[in-house]
């Protein structure tokens, strides 16, 4: 049983985590980056031309891992998904470093008896020599079986509306079977991704992909359609995690010019992550900017 005031106080260790060249190529890999060995712009975030970091590394540097699996914070760890997640990018990681990720709970919010909880958390990822601000990430943590724990009903975050005119622009990414398996080793232990019985139990037919390798395949898209290839022009990204992935299916992200995007499984024209906003950073042309 959940304490509110306890789990909104629960201190979770900060991480401090040394990472290398292969590591970035790696994180790039696992989010399906390098299909195409022939596309050079692609090359440099998987290290087969001079590396430059993928933005969205910072969603997995400085991870506390499962903390949420703990006994003590209460929470029902088997039902629990990924609502949302966000990230604000302060300044480009450099191609290995050091690094110090502190994570802390910002809200809890109480949906009812039956209905669950939305957890919020925060990470401040920090160069560990300078102190330097590389990124916030927020994540939005449904609990589905911890409704009624007498905490707060609000406030609930607002959901960004996405456009309903045609999107500008559309990339598809196959996600490869064993994909979840490789991405896991970035530090996403959640077995509900690589073990079959507890994704079943889970009320999965197969374990799932990583909510963040989607949003990391919706992120190349946009600094493919939006940046120009440009990835110090992405400056955030927010969105919703509203059906699963499985592993072997298709993804395609929708994009509108204004950094309004939604991805959708092609297979079951389900919407997978919507609600998407991206902040884009003007370039040489205007038609990338996001307001």
């Amino acid at each position: 049983m959940i304490d509110h005031d306890r789990l909104m106080a629960y201190d979770i260790p900060e991480v401090r985590q040394s990472y290398v060249a292969r590591d970035c190529a790696f994180y790039a890999l696992s989010i399906g980056i390098g299909q195409n060995p022939m596309d050079r712009t692609d090359l440099r975030f998987v290290g087969a031309l001079p590396l430059v970091p993928f933005p969205t590394l910072p969603l997995v540097l400085g991870h506390p891992g499962f903390w949420l699996a703990n006994p003590d914070t209460g929470v029902d760890a088997m039902r629990l998904v990924h609502g949302e997640q966000g990230i604000t990018l302060h300044a480009p990681l450099p191609a290995e470093g050091t690094v110090i990720g502190k994570t802390r709970v910002t809200g809890l919010v109480d949906k009812g008896p039956g209905r669950g909880a939305l957890l919020y958390s925060e990470k401040q990822l920090r160069d560990a020599e300078t102190g330097t601000l590389y990124a916030t990430t927020r994540a939005t943590i449904f609990l589905r079986g911890d409704g009624g724990l007498g905490g707060p009903s609000g406030p609930v975050k607002p959901a960004h509306a996405v456009p309903e005119t045609p999107p500008a622009a559309t990339r598809d990414t196959s996600i490869r079977p064993e994909q979840a398996l490789w991405y896991r080793w970035n530090g996403d232990n959640n077995p509900l991704h690589f073990d079959p019985d507890i994704a079943a139990a889970a009320g999965f037919e197969r374990p799932i992909l990583h909510g963040l390798c989607s949003l990391g395949v919706a992120a190349h898209a946009l600094v493919t359609s939006l940046c120009e290839g440009d990835p110090s022009r992405l400056e955030g990204i927010d969105a919703r995690f509203t059906a699963t992935v499985t592993p072997g299916e298709t993804l395609r992200t929708e994009i509108w010019p204004d950094g309004s995007f939604r991805v959708r499984v092609v297979e079951r024209d389900v919407v997978a992550i919507g609600n998407g906003l991206a902040r884009i950073a003007p370039g040489s042309t205007s038609s990338g900017n996001a307001s």
